[in-house]
């Protein structure tokens, strides 16, 4: 069987101007992963990427540990139905109705990086909302277009794959909760409790046979862990 590799960045630059940079932290962790997949001598047929900065950033800077190596590496294809959704056009989309039962909830979000469990828990009830289709203006992305556009990205691989194929996709964890939610048939309040979970740069594998996929293993961040370092294992 053929497997699919789904990493999700390394920590971006939450509460910096620009969030779709890579903090220090995240490049580390995007170096650690490479050294750790090409100690496991894991090499892969393709490697594939949103067209995010911090989902190529991330790829960049863990398959150039292979080439530091001397190890084989496919070149990097983009494909933006990886992308992760658009949190902040969702916020800027749906906050307008949840202000009268959370008043505060701008200040929150605007001052996120000085209160992370209270913009999460503001964060998650947008999301809430956002999932059920009920609340979405004109040209947002709704939830049901986003697994669309995840799902006909992987039907692209699976289209090029043959079944000994390793494939890595470097992405986001909104894309991988889609994943979840179409390989497994979770249903979606569940995949999002998952998506909470996920940590930065961890491993996500399915295994595939022609059109036929599974998932395989979740949320592993084992070179992470192997470090000691808990300063590494982040969550956003």
């Amino acid at each position: 069987m053929g497997s699919i590799y789904l990493i999700r960045h390394g920590q971006a630059s939450f509460g910096a101007d620009d969030y779709d940079v890579l903090s220090p932290v995240g490049v580390e962790q995007a170096q650690v992963l490479g050294r750790h997949l090409a100690d496991l001598g894991l090499t892969f047929d393709r490697c594939l990427s949103g067209d995010l900065r911090r989902q190529q950033h991330t790829a960049t800077a863990a398959l150039d540990q292979y080439s530091a190596l001397g190890l084989p590496v496919p070149p990097l294809e983009i494909d933006s139905a990886f992308n992760e959704f658009d949190g902040e056009a969702i916020i800027r989309g749906l906050l307008p109705d949840l202000l009268g039962a959370e008043p505060n909830a701008m200040h929150v979000l605007r001052n996120g990086a000085q209160n992370r469990s209270e913009f999460q828990r503001i964060f998650a009830l947008i999301i809430e909302r956002w999932l059920t289709g009920t609340y979405d203006p004109p040209g947002l992305e709704s939830w049901r277009g986003f697994v669309e556009r995840v799902e006909a990205g992987l039907q692209r691989i699976l289209e090029a794959a043959d079944n000994s194929h390793r494939i890595a996709v470097f992405t986001s964890g909104g894309t991988i909760t889609a994943l979840l939610h179409l390989i497994t048939r979770m249903p979606v309040a569940q995949a999002f409790e998952l998506n909470w979970q996920i940590v930065n740069t961890s491993l996500n594998q399915l295994k595939f046979r022609g059109r036929e996929v599974a998932l395989a293993s979740f949320n592993s961040h084992a070179h992470l862990q192997l470090l000691k370092a808990p300063q590494l294992i982040t969550f956003r």
